[in-house]
C-alpha cells in the first residue's frame, strides 16, 4: 500500500522536499508496490460498469480528441436517461491504430488507487488526483506538452518512454500572461518507465510519451494541485477582511491626495502581516485544517454510533492537526474547517485516527484506555462535523 509513509520513502523524504520538489525532474527505479495497485482487470471492470462520458473517459491520438462518435453509440434507457455505451470492437480499433486511452479521477472509483492518492496527499499537503493511461503502440497520444501541475507517475503494467526537455518558462500557470515556448533542441533525460518505476516531473516541464518498447503500457499519474505565490495572497487578503482599511469602499470619485491615503493605507495592512516570519506555517495550517478532503457517507449509522467495538471508521481528510492545550488538560482537533476539542485522554485514539488507516472503535478504545460507549460519542461527533466516516459497518 502506498500510504504516506511509503510515498516518502520512495520519493526520498525531507531530501526530496527539499531539493527536488517544484524544481526538477526524479526518475526513481524499481521496488514501488504495485501489486493490486491497478490493473487491467480493473480498468475492463470499470468500462464495462460506469457511464463514463469523454472528458472522464476519453481516447487522444496526436495531441487530439478521438471523436465519441468512433468507439462509443447514444444509448437511452426506458426513463430517457442518455449515455454513451462503449463499443468494444471499434474502442479496440481505436487502441490499435493508436490513440491513447484516459480514465480521470480514478481515486473516486478505485479503492486502492485512492488510497494511493491519499498517501501522496499526506506527505505532499496538496490535493491529489489519480489519471489512468493506457497505450499500445508508438504514436504519442499527446504530443509534446507540458502539465500546469507537479505529477508523479507511476508505472504499473509495461513500459512507456519519456523525453524530458526542461522548462521554458519557470512556474508556468493555467491562467498565465504569456505561453512557454516549444523547446529546442535533444531532450535532457529519455526515461523507459517498467513496472514500479516512479517519475517526478515539476509544473512546465515540456515532456512527450510513447509505448515503443513493444509492448502495452499501463501507467497512473498522479497529479498535485498546486499553490502559488497568487494562492498565498488571496489568502493574506481573505485574513485581512476584518481590516476597516480593506473594508472601506475604493475612494474613485476623491482627490489623489485620498486616493493615495487609501492605497497607502492597505498597503500597511498588507506588509505587516506578510512581515510575519510564520506567514507560511500560518496559511499551511489553515488550508490544512479546512480542507475538506473526500467526503463519505457512514450509513446505516444515521442518528450517531453504537458502542460496537467491530465498527470500522476512518478520518476522511488527510491534512488535519491534532493540538494539545496542557493548561486546560483538552485536545483540539482541527479539520474540514472546525476545531473540536476533547478531554486529553482521547488523544491516543484521535493519533489513531489521524493516520488515515481505518480503525475499529474498539482498537481506539485500547490505545486510549477509553470505554466504547465514549469513543463512539467523540467519533460520532466527529461524522457530523465531516471529518470521520463508518467504512466497515458491525452488522
Amino acid at each position: 500500500m502506498l500510504d504516506a509513509a511509503s510515498w516518502a520513502g520512495r520519493l526520498g523524504g525531507d531530501t526530496f522536499l527539499a531539493q527536488t520538489y517544484h524544481r526538477s525532474y526524479a526518475h526513481i527505479p524499481g521496488t514501488a508496490d504495485t501489486a493490486g495497485l491497478f490493473s487491467f482487470d480493473d480498468l475492463n471492470r470499470i468500462i464495462a460498469s460506469q457511464r463514463l462520458e469523454p472528458p472522464r473517459l476519453r481516447l487522444s491520438l496526436d495531441g487530439e480528441m478521438v471523436p465519441l462518435h468512433r468507439y462509443a453509440i447514444p444509448t437511452t434507457n426506458r426513463r430517457a436517461v442518455s449515455w454513451s455505451r462503449i463499443q468494444p470492437a471499434e474502442f479496440h480499433a481505436q487502441l490499435k491504430d493508436g490513440a491513447s486511452l484516459v480514465l480521470d479521477s480514478v481515486e473516486k472509483i478505485h479503492p486502492a488507487v485512492g488510497a494511493a492518492a491519499e498517501g501522496l496527499e499526506r506527505f505532499l499537503g496538496t490535493s491529489v488526483q489519480a489519471n489512468a493511461y493506457a497505450s499500445w503502440t508508438d504514436r504519442e497520444g499527446f504530443g509534446l506538452h507540458w502539465d500546469d501541475h507537479d505529477v508523479v507517475v507511476v508505472q504499473v503494467h509495461g513500459s512507456k518512454r519519456w523525453r524530458l526537455y526542461g522548462s521554458t518558462r519557470e512556474a508556468p500557470t493555467f491562467r498565465d500572461v504569456e505561453s512557454p515556448e516549444t523547446p529546442e533542441g535533444d531532450p535532457v533525460a529519455d526515461i523507459v518507465l517498467s513496472p514500479g518505476d516512479v517519475l517526478y516531473l515539476p509544473r512546465g516541464w515540456w515532456h512527450a510519451v510513447t509505448a515503443d518498447q513493444g509492448t502495452e503500457s499501463l501507467h497512473l499519474t498522479f497529479g498535485m494541485v498546486p499553490h502559488t505565490g497568487a494562492d498565498l495572497m488571496l489568502w493574506i487578503v481573505d485574513q485581512l477582511r476584518s481590516s476597516l482599511a480593506l473594508r472601506k469602499d475604493v475612494p474613485r470619485f476623491l482627490s489623489l491626495t485620498e486616493q493615495s491615503d487609501f492605497v497607502g493605507a492597505m498597503r500597511l495592512e498588507v506588509l505587516n502581516m506578510m512581515a510575519d516570519s510564520r506567514l507560511v506555517e500560518r496559511w499551511a495550517e489553515s488550508i490544512d485544517t479546512t480542507d475538506l478532503g473526500h467526503l463519505i457517507p457512514s450509513l446505516p449509522y444515521v442518528d450517531g454510533l453504537p458502542a460496537q467495538r467491530g465498527i470500522t471508521v476512518k478520518v476522511t481528510t488527510s491534512r488535519g492537526r491534532l493540538t494539545a492545550n496542557g493548561a486546560h488538560g483538552t485536545v483540539t482537533l482541527s479539520a474540514a474547517g472546525t476545531a473540536f476539542d476533547f478531554a486529553e485522554s482521547a488523544e491516543p485514539a484521535l493519533s489513531a485516527l489521524l493516520t488515515g488507516a481505518p480503525v475499529t472503535l474498539g482498537d481506539m478504545a485500547d490505545c486510549a484506555g477509553l470505554e466504547v460507549k465514549d469513543v463512539a460519542e467523540l467519533v460520532s461527533a466527529l461524522i457530523e462535523g465531516h471529518v470521520v466516516a463508518v467504512v466497515g459497518t458491525a452488522l
